[in-house]
């Protein structure tokens, strides 16, 4: 009885620190370095939250779904369809790829941490990412189906907006990601940094080819 209420207890701090990860990204990045079995499966519904949302966010933000009314085969309830499975398939490759790039980063650096608390960091560091769905009913409201279309009414001075924030939002997922290996390490911050540049290169690659940089 008591350890189901250990249990327990561990998970709604859990999801009390999910609620705290953008108010104080220090301490809760700091707790990720309880990496026992027990801390880890209490943090397991949190994390999956983030990675289904982050996901649902990223396919959003692709061209391919930004084009996909431009079949005309498709109508709304298609396109709801293929944003939800896009979006499990994408959180699902991107929690593990990803999380293996900032394993890999963490390794280069001397990290002893494991590969699941890698994950488990970048989880939370993308929850800018997850919220940043909220800007989505604002986008439905003014430009309605034209979010999924080339040369809609999203594609003026509007669409720059958002797309803006898109990048924003992207910059502090990074930021985020780069205190949490120096929080969860115990590291400097150039140490940090370091680990920080090898899952770094995606998102910079993806901005700059977004604002035809490369």
């Amino acid at each position: 009885m008591v350890e189901a209420q250990s249990s327990a207890s561990l998970e709604r701090d859990w999801w009390l620190r999910l609620a705290l990860v953008l108010q104080m990204p220090r301490t809760v990045f700091a707790w990720l370095r309880d990496d026992t079995d027990e801390a880890a499966h209490a943090r397991q519904e949190p994390v999956l939250l983030l990675g289904v949302l982050a996901g649902l966010a990223g396919v959003l933000s692709t061209n391919s779904i930004g084009h996909a009314l431009d079949d005309f085969g498709l109508d709304g309830v298609d396109l709801a369809v293929i944003v939800f499975l896009a979006a499990l398939i994408y959180g699902l490759a991107g929690y593990f790829a990803f999380g293996a790039l900032v394993y890999l980063g963490e390794q280069l650096a001397g990290s002893l941490g494991s590969y699941r608390r890698s994950r488990h960091l970048l989880a939370f560091a993308c929850a800018p990412l997850a919220l940043s769905l909220v800007v989505w009913p604002v986008r439905l409201a003014l430009y309605g189906e034209d979010n999924f279309r080339s040369g809609g009414r999203d594609s003026g001075t509007g669409g720059s907006v958002f797309e803006g924030i898109e990048a924003a939002v992207i910059v502090w997922c990074v930021a985020l990601l780069a205190l949490g290996i120096k929080q969860a390490n115990g590291w400097t911050w150039p140490r940090a940094l370091a680990a920080t540049a090898v899952p770094a290169l995606v998102p910079a690659a993806a901005l700059a080819r977004a604002y035809g940089l490369i």
